[in-house]
């Protein structure tokens, strides 16, 4: 596949199949991507890959977790990958769902449940002490073993109940501080302005910037 005056396509893999990560990553990383350069933002899954083998998420911290998928797509496919962890973080559970987030329920990237069982835990614990925060780390890795991670964090507190339609995961529990609208009551843009994940690849895009200009 070519770009522009012919040359090669530059493609990065996104360690992702979550369709809706996937259009958040390339609306946040687009405006950073060097100018002049045909950069394609693939999605683990994309057919002109190799298949990427499923990853455990066996490590403590998003970092660790978000490093672990992101090597191994640069290795499966030996193309630059840029992969993230997140989830949120509630004060009065000592920091959980955390790194567990996306199992909260049991069942991986099971929203709903996901959703309504934190909400369900939380339900007796007041206003005040309602504070949680969307914790993203997001990893670069190049096939020749280069690593660099970012972080990011959204504050806010926990709604009574879901609210918007948009978004996905905890976004309609979460009140960023300062509004009085969940996640999923922003709009797209918004949303991604002041994200954990748009934090995070916001200040990791620098670093992309020069891997692939150097490719």
């Amino acid at each position: 596949m070519t770009g522009a005056a012919g040359r090669p396509a530059t493609r990065v893999v996104l360690a992702t199949r979550n369709a809706h990560k996937v259009g958040e990553l390339r609306a946040i990383l687009a405006p950073h991507l060097p100018a002049g350069l045909d950069v394609q933002l693939l999605a683990v899954g994309d057919p002109s890959l190799p298949e990427v083998p499923e990853v455990v998420e066996s490590e403590v911290t998003f970092a660790g977790n978000a490093l672990l998928k992101a090597r191994a797509v640069a290795r499966a496919t030996g193309l630059v990958a840029i992969a993230d962890d997140s989830g949120i973080a509630v004060d009065v559970l000592g920091g959980a769902p955390g790194i567990f987030s996306a199992r909260w329920a049991g069942r991986h990237g099971d929203d709903a449940a996901n959703l309504a069982l934190l909400l369900a835990q939380v339900a007796d614990v007041p206003d005040a002490h309602r504070g949680a925060a969307f914790v993203c780390a997001a990893a670069l890795v190049t096939p020749d073993g280069h690593e660099h991670v970012e972080l990011g964090e959204l504050r806010g507190h926990l709604a009574r109940e879901a609210r918007g339609a948009g978004g996905f995961g905890y976004d309609p529990a979460l009140v960023p501080d300062g509004l009085d609208v969940s996640c999923a009551e922003l709009a797209p843009g918004q949303k991604d302005a002041i994200s954990h994940r748009g934090q995070a690849f916001r200040a990791l895009a620098p670093e992309l910037a020069r891997v692939l200009a150097r490719a």
